[in-house]
This record gives C-alpha cells, structure tokens and sequence, in this order.
C-alpha cells in the first residue's frame, strides 16, 4: 500500500475481514456520497480468506488496501490505518453500513462547526428505516446488573433509548461504533483506541477519555445510515459473546476498578448459570429440534464454561 498523493479533509477507514460482500456494498455507498471534498479511502484487511482485497482491487483501483496478514481485532486495525490516513477528520466505518448520501457531509458540517466536538455518530437504522439505537449512555454496574430496557423506560433522560426522536444534535456519552467521525487532534490527544480490547466497547471506551479529556461526544440525528448487522462476528456466536463478555470486564476494571468487575462477574455468572440450565432444560425436552433453541444453548453453554474456567485467552475470535 502506498501512501496518498494529495492532502484530503476527511480520510474512510473500513476494517474487513471475509466481508467480500457487504465491504463491496459499503464502498459503493461511499463513493455515492454527495460531498465536495476528496476523499482518501483505506482499508484495513484482517487476514481475510475470500476474495474481499482482490473485489477492491479489481473495482476500487483508488483505494487503498493494507494487507494486515492477520487478524488484528477493531481497535487495533483502526490504529494502523489512522497512522496511514492524512485527514483532518477520519471516518471509521463497519462493513455492514450504508451510508445515506448525505451522511458524511452532514456529520462533517457539524464536526467543523464547532471545535470542542471530537466524536460524531449519525442516526443508525434497521433495512426497513425504523431507528436503531445509536448512542447510549456509559456502561455502569447499575446498567450491566439490571434490565437496561426497563431502565431507558423509567428513565428516559438517563438512559436514552432508539424510540427518542431528535431534530437536533444532542451531546451523548457514546455512541455505536459501526459509523464514526473523528477529529484527529481528539483521537491523538487520548492515544486513539485501547489495543486491549479485541471486539466491543472500542469505541465505548474512546468516547469516555475524550470526554474526560474535555471534548464532547455528539450524536447528529440527520445523517442517516442503515446498519445491517452483518458483520464476519455473527458467524461466530459464541466466540463473538465470548469477547463481549471480555471487553466489558476489560472496560470495568480499567474505568471503576477490580471490585466492580468481581461483581460484575459474580452476578453474570448467575445470570449465565441460571440460563444454561434453563435453556439445557427446553432443548431436552424438546430434543433438541427446534434450531434456534439448540443455537442459543450452545451459546449458554460455552459462555458458561468459559466463565467456570476462568475467562482464560485463546477462546474467542479467531487471531489468525
């Protein structure tokens, strides 16, 4: 890969791996948009085995593609290809996102029109245009132990939920990672992306030290982009869940200290105990026939045993 020749205002960092479909999808949504500005394109290539790089070779000549051999995980591949890009402003954009035509003049426009804004993230919508949710509040014991539906319905204003109707932008706490625009000078001032998590609250993380550090966070409700939520993890449930459950323990400990992920483990442990059994329980009854109970069983069942081993590495997402 080699690097730029000219100086844009807004670098794309799309990381892929075995997306060849929905990548193609992405980029062409990308090239859609209407914006003024040129616009330096960079993906990042987890190890992927099927025919994502040579598809981006063969119809997006202009992009540019590193190869990264292997898998890097969110954080880290997002780092590598910031340290490639030369924009003012970085887009970081999932695979599985389409983007309004819109999307990036709207979230860039908001983005320059005040300096004290690190992070923007548009309205997030399902394939039939109902909303998503696109920003949240930050993850706290009472959010991770308690039902966080129940909670965004008592308390709305505290806990935001996807049925808010926003004309405006609002300041959040954070925001969904699959689009996101970034300042550089914010991402650089805070060292970018903690490479210690894999996959998940990446950017949960990121939008809490910027905001500690004094930016602000913001949601731009009028650019739009469908998120499929088809990215290479859904192949993989159960190792998916499993970095979930790593990253939030990870995010835990680093923000509120090693009391509060004890407990936090503690009460997953329950919770995770009390659906294996239960889901163990209906699969036998039912001998296993209904496939999406057998499938949620399983899922159960590995994180289960992963919790009872103690969270050990080398179970997961494949790194290689």
């Amino acid at each position: 890969m080699s690097k730029s020749k000219f100086n844009p205002e807004l670098t794309v960092i799309i990381v892929n791996r075995n997306t060849s479909v929905l990548l193609i999808q992405c980029l062409s949504r990308v090239k859609e948009s209407e914006i003024k500005q040129p616009l330096e394109i960079i993906i990042v290539d987890n190890g992927s085995t099927d025919d994502s790089v040579a598809r981006v070779k063969q119809l997006f000549p202009d992009v540019l593609v590193f190869e990264a051999g292997r898998n890097l995980g969110f954080a880290s591949a997002n780092n590598l290809g910031f340290s490639m890009s030369t924009g003012d402003f970085v887009l970081l954009l999932n695979t599985d996102a389409l983007l309004d035509k819109h999307c990036i003049s709207r979230m860039l426009d908001l983005v320059k029109s005040d300096e004290s804004i690190a992070l923007v993230g548009p309205q997030l919508l399902n394939e039939d245009g109902t909303n998503q949710t696109s920003f949240e509040a930050t993850p706290t014991l009472v959010t991770e132990t308690t039902n966080r539906s129940l909670l965004k319905r008592i308390f709305p204003k505290r806990y935001p939920g996807k049925n808010e109707r926003l004309s405006h932008p609002k300041d959040v706490e954070t925001i969904i990672g699959a689009v996101m625009l970034v300042r550089r000078r914010a991402f650089n001032e805070v060292g970018g992306f903690d490479p210690s998590y894999f996959f998940f609250f990446e950017e949960t993380d990121l939008a809490l030290r910027l905001r500690l550090a004094g930016w602000r966070v913001t949601h731009e409700p009028k650019a739009r982009a469908v998120h499929l939520q088809g990215g290479s993890a859904k192949s993989y449930a159960s190792a998916a869940r499993i970095e979930f459950y790593r990253s939030r323990y990870i995010f835990f400990e680093k923000f509120y200290g090693s009391m509060a992920k004890r407990f936090l483990k503690t009460v997953v442990m329950l919770n995770l105990g009390i659906n294996f059994i239960a889901y163990g329980g209906i699969n036998l009854i039912t001998l296993g026939l209904f496939e999406k109970l057998h499938a949620k069983f399983e899922v159960w069942k590995a994180l289960w045993s992963w919790h009872i081993k103690g969270c050990p590495n080398g179970y997961g997402l494949p790194r290689d």
